[in-house]
Order: structure tokens, then sequence, then C-alpha cells
């Protein structure tokens, strides 16, 4: 006789841990959830190698939203996800994000701005002079205007607050197992059962596929379903230099690539490599470093001309090619399974967000805080892209 669970997920890092989390704190559910992940040590999980950056400067409102909730999660998360009167240590630091445009991309970061103020995002514009003021250590050639998170940007622990989640749901009953859900059984319209690579069988009453970079494409085309999301590698550089600012923020140059402290050193990343392969891979690819990134931040950054590279990382996005937003809801074809992938390196940030809608959608058949339907997987059969002009 197989096990029980009335949901099961696909996948245990910040996005199926924040779905249990939402879902076991539910007065309308009751009900019992099983959490797959293969790894528990989450060493090579996107949420473990993320940046753990947050911001509210998109161009499309729902990824906005998320960014705001995002953050007002994150400050109340001492007191929401405490266990036994114990909270989480969940700081925001708080510097901002600034991007830098060029002349061409000027008009672009003016109409992001005006969809970042109707939201009720603290951003404001800054001219060159305004930069160079704030931040007396760019070199402003080539840029025309500036962008500039004032407050509820900036960056934090994704894997504390992973940790968190999980420590939460599993407080509130959520069962989590060291595996990996290998094959979805379904009868029509309906995923009945999930088969694990340990041989165990589960019976489920709905579905999530989590999956992450991994595994969510192969999962959801096991199930007859394809999705335009990829595993694309993307490597970050950790450097030593001299402290320039106490608040040095994250900075998007227009050239792409960004830079922001972290602890007493920086960490820098680009635009990515061309050709940008589907691949696992997670050998770092060193001379990005000399002859694209570094050029680049010495030209904007003079002190920087003098660094000291001290190591690097790959991790990967789960990019969605279609348009590089979120694929979140409901299956197609099926009543009761569902999807939270291609988040395009913004999964972490919007973990609270999505797995609090999830649960919505799951236990009341509809969004009720935060409306996710522009995510919807619809968009994709419909050859409607969700535009984001920031995407980073």
């Amino acid at each position: 006789m197989s096990e029980s669970f009335d949901v099961v997920v696909a996948g245990g890092a910040a996005m199926g841990s924040s779905l249990a989390y939402h879902l076991a704190a539910d007065p309308g559910f009751g009900g019992r959830v099983l959490v797959v992940e293969k790894d528990f040590t989450y060493a090579r999980a996107a949420t473990s190698l993320s940046l753990s950056s947050i911001r509210q400067q998109f161009s499309c409102a729902i990824n906005i939203r998320a960014g705001l909730a995002g953050v007002a999660f994150l400050k109340a998360a001492k007191q929401t996800l405490a266990v036994d009167g114990e909270g989480p240590d969940l700081p925001i630091t708080e510097n901002g994000y600034l991007y830098l445009a060029s002349q061409a991309g000027e008009q672009t970061l003016r109409l992001n701005h005006a969809a970042q103020i109707a939201e009720g995002a603290d951003i404001v514009l800054l001219s060159p002079d305004e930069t160079k003021a704030r931040f007396p250590f760019l070199e402003m050639d080539g840029v025309a205007l500036a962008s500039f998170g004032q407050t509820g940007e900036g960056w934090f622990d994704s894997y504390s607050l992973m940790q968190a989640f999980r420590r939460k749901a599993a407080s509130l009953g959520a069962v989590y197992a060291q595996d990996e859900v290998v094959e979805v059984e379904c009868e029509g319209a309906r995923a009945t059962a999930v088969k694990l690579a340990s041989g165990r069988r589960i019976a489920c009453g709905a579905f999530v596929n989590a999956a992450g970079a991994s595994g969510a494409a192969k999962l959801a085309r096991a199930m007859g379903v394809p999705i335009p999301v990829e595993s694309r590698k993307r490597c970050v550089f950790v450097f030593d230099a001299a402290k320039l600012a106490d608040k040095f923020p994250l900075l998007i140059d227009a050239s792409g690539v960004y830079v922001r402290p972290e602890g007493r050193h920086y960490v820098i990343g680009g635009p990515p490599p061309d050709p940008d392969p589907d691949t696992q891979d997670f050998e770092v690819d060193w001379p990005q470093f000399e002859e694209t990134l570094w050029p680049a931040l010495a030209s904007r950054i003079p002190a920087f001309e003098t660094l000291k590279l001290v190591r690097a990382w790959a991790g990967h996005y789960d990019l969605n090619t279609f348009d590089h937003n979120a694929i979140v809801g409901r299956l197609p074809g099926y009543d009761n399974a569902y999807l939270a992938a291609g988040f395009s390196g913004h999964g972490v940030q919007q973990s609270p967000a999505i797995g609090r809608g999830l649960a919505e959608l799951i236990v009341h058949g509809g969004y009720r805080a935060l409306d996710l339907s522009d995510f919807a997987f619809d968009r994709i059969t419909q050859g409607r892209p969700l535009l984001e002009r920031n995407v980073i």
C-alpha cells in the first residue's frame, strides 16, 4: 500500500519550502504536506548559490509587487517564522540598487521608474551630477541617468531564509524527504501519485513542481507539458579592494556588469556569455573576470583598478527562455498539478510571494493577497510574453 499526502512538492529549496510553510500555516488547509528534496545539504541549489538580492526596480507591475511583498515579509520574518519563541535573524542590507543608464537606455529607465512609483516603490532618478554627489567614487563618463532604490532594496541571507521556511513548515507538520521525484502518475486530468528514486510511491491530492533548474523542465515534460525553461550557468567572483563607502549600493553598470559589497569583500558578475548553453556544468569561467568584468569595473570605479581576486563560484538560473519571467500556477491539462519554475534569477526574492500565492491557489482555488495570474502558463501557449525590461 502506498503512502498518501494531500500535497506533494518536488523541490525543497526556498520556493518549495515557502510553499510548504504557507500551506501549513493556512487555517483553511488542515492537510498533510510532503516536500521531496534530493539534497539536504543544498550545496548546488540556486538558493544557496544566489546573490540573495531583492529589488523593486523592475518594469512589470507583478515583479515590482512581488519585490515589495518580499521586503515586507523579510522585515516581519523574525515573528512570522518563529518556532518555540525563537525567530530567524534575516536582516536586509538595505543599501539599494543603483542602475546607470547610457543615453540609449535613458528613456527605458524613465519608463521603468514611472511603473515603480505607481506601485509605491521608493525609487528616485538621479542626474549624473546628483549621482556623483552621492557616490563620489564613480566615474560618470557615458552615464545619462541613474535610478536608485532609497529603501526596500539590497541583499540578505537566502540560505537562512530557506532554512527558516523549512524549520517553520516542519514545526507546523510538513514532512521532508531526502529523495527525488522521478515520475508522476496521472489519470486523465489528475496527478494521482509520485514515484521517488528510492522506490517509494506516494499518493497525492495535489502535486507541485518546484524542482528548479535541475528538474522542473524534466518533470513537466514527463507530464506532457514542455516548458521553455533551461539551466543556464552564471559565475560570481569575489575580490578584495579598498572600502569606498559605508553604504555601497548594488551597482548595475550600463554595460550590464554588477558589483556589491559582501562582508569585507566585493562580489561581481555580468552579462551571460554568447553562446549561453543549457548546462549543468558548475565550472567557473575564470577568463570572464579579466576579459570582461574587471575592465568594465575599473573604468567605472577607478579605485578598483587595484584589487585581489579571492574566489569564485558558479550557479544556475532556471531561465525562462520565452520571456525571462516566472511560470506559476496550474499546469495546463491538469486539475491538481501546479508549477513554479523559470524564475530566471529572481526566485529567492520572489519566494515569499510565490509560496503564499500558490498555497492560496491550492487551498482556496484562487489568489487572495497578490494576484499572480500574470505569471500563468497560458501566456506561453498564447504567444503573449510578459516583457521585463530590467533583466540582470
